[in-house]
């Protein structure tokens, strides 16, 4: 497993894989190396039986900034071919990602880091953190999913607001309109983090990942091709060893022991 990156930090502890976004000079914001290095690090915790859940955050005060302008500055930018070879294959790694992964929110998420905290399955934030999609403010649209994420999340008015005026929300505001699940005081954060880790890296990975997929194609499907699909990966999940152990843990009165298998 590869664990030295020029611009990330990777760890794997007792089944939890953090990816840390390293470049906390320019609040974490992408470069071409980093982008790279991301899905590579998101390819290898996919790949790593023995990781459970992903925590995805940033170094320094902020958890991503974006994309660095620095990068690409003086260079004329075809930005179709830089999403669909450069960002979109992040947030589809993360989607298609068969384990949850957690946004550890530390600070500001703006443009594409506002879509990568977007994309994370569970999200806790500092309180002092905000999200903000700011495209609109350099004249450009949303990208990196956030078109497909923030009408789901907070309805289409709201997102159009968002969207248009590059609105920053607070983690508090963030929490109400449903853009992430849960906001704390800066030292409580890690906790919070911990107890939403140690529960996954010891549930039924196998059947969440499924449930994930399941609900990232509810949308847009009828109900008969959603009872199907349920009847379809439940009797996967009836052939698990984690139901299995499900079932003998409930009939023997004590706490199940889930392998993720």
């Amino acid at each position: 497993m590869k664990s030295e990156y020029n611009t990330i930090l990777y760890t794997r502890n007792e089944g939890v894989t953090t990816i840390t976004l390293n470049r906390s000079e320019s609040y974490n914001a992408f470069t071409a190396e980093m982008r790279s290095e991301l899905l590579q690090a998101l390819q290898t915790a996919s790949a790593d039986t023995a990781c459970r859940v992903i925590v995805l955050t940033g170094a320094g005060k902020a958890f991503c900034s974006g994309q660095d302008l620095k990068d690409i500055a003086g260079v004329k930018v075809d930005f179709n071919d830089f999403l669909k070879n450069g960002y979109n294959p992040i947030i589809l790694a993360m989607r298609n990602m068969p384990k949850p992964i957690v946004g550890r929110i530390n600070g500001v998420a703006a443009g594409a880091g506002c879509s990568l905290a977007l994309a994370c399955d569970y999200c806790v934030a500092d309180e002092r953190a905000s999200l903000v999609e700011v495209f609109v403010g350099i004249g450009l649209v949303l990208d990196s999913g956030s078109s497909y994420f923030l009408p789901r999340l907070v309805g289409s008015n709201k997102a159009f607001e968002l969207a248009t005026m590059g609105t920053k929300v607070s983690a508090s505001q963030a929490v109400s309109w449903g853009m992430i699940n849960k906001a704390v005081p800066s030292e409580e954060l890690d906790d919070a983090i911990l107890q939403v880790t140690n529960y996954y890296a010891n549930a039924p990975t196998k059947a969440i990942g499924m449930i994930k997929k399941m609900l990232n194609d509810s949308g847009n499907k009828t109900l008969e091709e959603v009872l199907d699909y349920e009847a379809y990966y439940q009797d996967i999940a009836g052939n698990s060893s984690d139901y299995a152990e499900g079932v003998n843990a409930f009939l023997e009165k004590r706490k199940p022991v889930f392998k993720g298998q």
